[in-house]
């Protein structure tokens, strides 16, 4: 795989997708996107920008745009990149008719799929890698991007750092050459399990993040809350088969502190508002981007507890959304659990 001038396919216009089309345009290559929203698409078509998504932010005019999967197949990609948010990745690809489908994923030019989307699934449990792997050939390379990345940094050139995680290690280096710049640079990883757990899992730490500010706590709780939030996040890890020194690098707790702490942060957002005192669902409601860490905070509870892993921040986080417990009172609970040695 060359590193520039590839024809490269973006499922997902969202602001990830969107800030990593700008990054892989400017590194020289030739992209098309594919966003649901048919307005956000019009928009994007004629003006490249979205200030829903990417306040202020300009894309290449070289980057086009489709609403359909055809244009997609047709166009015959050496690489995909999924940005479609967690919890509709499967709908998003069961609605591909069949014979797109097939021209898509058995296209003999198309070289790997990257995805960067963070969530575990509902209902199935499942990491992002295992619901793709039930719509790509089992011989398509299937590659993983994570790290402390927000959107609207990445799109204005703010150094960043991310890691991409697989099993073929010249795939990646050439995908490290691909995605890297003077400003975006990938790191590799073989840990594919560790980096999307560390991805999934902080967006739900994040959202108690915004919770502790939102009750006005200061910096010993989210000290705290940091600290034992990568203990819960490994815990997991480690009982799906994940490295544990994954989880102290880029993907884990380099994440876990950019999402939890920044104002940029949907997830941390969510959390904010609740602990100010609005109702989750009110808050959802308003916003035009996906906190994916809310959805994930029910199917990571109920992932942990069919490995018996215990994750009692989650287990909190979740009765707040869920139940709509009084986040003071989790809070207080969380500290009088029975003593323990670290």
């Amino acid at each position: 795989m060359d590193h520039t001038g590839l024809k490269i396919a973006v499922l997902g216009g969202g602001a990830w997708g969107l800030a990593l089309a700008k990054v892989l345009c400017e590194n020289g290559n030739r992209l098309l996107v594919w966003e649901h929203n048919p307005e956000y698409v019009r928009l994007l078509s004629q003006t490249h920008a979205n200030n829903d998504l990417l306040k202020g932010i300009q894309l290449p005019s070289e980057i086009s745009f489709t609403n359909h999967f055809h244009d997609i197949a047709v166009y015959s990609p050496q690489l995909i990149i999924t940005a479609i948010p967690s919890q509709y990745i499967r709908s998003s690809l069961a609605a591909m008719d069949k014979v797109t489908a097939h021209k898509l994923w058995n296209n003999p030019g198309l070289e790997a799929v990257v995805n960067v989307a963070k969530g575990v699934e509902l209902g199935s449990k499942l990491l992002v890698h295992d619901v793709l792997r039930l719509f790509i050939p089992p011989d398509l390379d299937l590659y993983c991007l994570s790290g402390p990345s927000h959107a609207e940094e990445v799109a204005k050139g703010m150094p960043t750092t991310v890691v991409i995680a697989g099993e073929d290690n010249d795939k990646l280096a050439n995908l490290q050459r691909v995605f890297s710049n003077q400003y975006f640079r990938a790191y590799s990883s073989n840990d594919v399990v560790g980096v999307e757990i560390g991805g999934a899992v902080k967006n739900v730490i994040a959202i108690a993040a915004g919770i502790l500010s939102g009750l006005g706590f200061g910096d010993n709780t989210m000290g705290a809350l940091l600290s034992r939030g990568i203990v819960e996040i490994q815990r997991l890890g480690l009982a799906l088969g994940a490295r544990a020194e994954t989880f102290l690098g880029l993907s884990g707790i380099g994440d876990l502190i950019t999402t939890a702490t920044s104002p940029h942060s949907r997830n941390r957002y969510v959390g904010f508002e609740i602990g100010k005192g609005r109702k989750a669902s009110e808050i959802l409601a308003g916003m035009k981007m996906v906190a994916e860490g809310v959805a994930s905070t029910r199917s990571v509870l109920e992932l942990a507890q069919e490995k018996s892993v215990e994750m009692p921040i989650v287990k909190q986080v979740y009765l707040v959304l869920y139940e709509d417990k009084d986040p003071l009172q989790a809070v207080y609970q969380l500290m009088q659990r029975d003593l323990k040695a670290e």
